[in-house]
């Protein structure tokens, strides 16, 4: 891990602090298409309508990106997802009515943002005590596993095996006891032996790109179990 995670998104936008490099710039942008749905639950579970959220979460990035607010962020205290949750929360309590008063973006190019994709998920029922800062770490950890299972397939499709990914993605879920290898044999056209040794090295696959991906939002190698345990413990919340 220690080997890689130099080149990863948030330490590179960390490292280049003030300066603003274009390779930060693109690693910071990366990273906001990848988890922007977090902030949008988090805004809609405080109490704001539809509109307003999307033009919150509009303007919350336009400005993060085109202010190098990043250059405020402290590398002791470093997770992208903690600095993105307490900007976007000093965002709403300080300056949403400033901004308000201006076009949305202030001219700075907008996030091409899918905010139906993220409004259905925001519709499902909502459990007691549900705070917006619970919501925001459950859709992050959604938005997680969802950037690892779109880096998959597209690596199995780049070795012409997109077909074997589709078949066995089911494999990856903890929620099955046990898992059909027979049919799923059956349905792909190989023997049981091969699909089972197939489907674990999809599962190893899987796992590799889960700490990688977490990697690019820590700045320290030494952060990354501690984040994937309180991820998944968002999910089983």
């Amino acid at each position: 891990m220690a080997a890689c995670f130099v080149t990863t998104h948030w330490s590179a936008v960390l490292s280049a602090g003030r300066s603003d490099t274009t390779r930060a710039r693109g690693a910071l942008e990366q990273l906001c298409r990848n988890y922007w749905q977090p902030l949008y639950a988090y805004v809609r579970r405080a109490g704001y309508s539809r509109e307003e959220a999307e033009d919150l979460t509009q303007e919350f990035f336009a400005r993060l990106l085109a202010q190098n607010i990043v250059a405020r962020a402290d590398p002791a205290r470093g997770r992208f997802r903690s600095f993105l949750l307490a900007s976007l929360k000093h965002f709403l309590a300080n300056e949403w009515s400033k901004a308000h008063a201006r076009k949305r973006g202030g001219g700075a190019q907008l996030l091409p943002l899918e905010f139906d994709t993220a409004e259905t998920r925001c519709a499902q029922p909502v459990a007691p005590g549900d705070s917006p800062d619970r919501a925001f770490d459950r859709q992050w950890a959604l938005a997680l596993l969802e950037v690892v299972l779109g880096r998959l397939r597209q690596d199995y499709r780049s070795a012409g095996r997109e077909p074997l990914f589709l078949g066995l993605k089911e494999t990856l879920s903890g929620a099955r006891p046990e898992i059909p290898y027979r049919d799923l044999a059956a349905r792909l056209g190989l023997s049981e032996g091969a699909v089972k040794v197939a489907a674990h090295r999809l599962r190893r696959r899987y796992r590799e790109f889960l700490r990688e991906e977490v990697a690019h939002t820590v700045a320290a190698p030494d952060e990354v179990e501690r984040e994937l345990s309180q991820l998944f413990a968002a999910l089983s919340a």
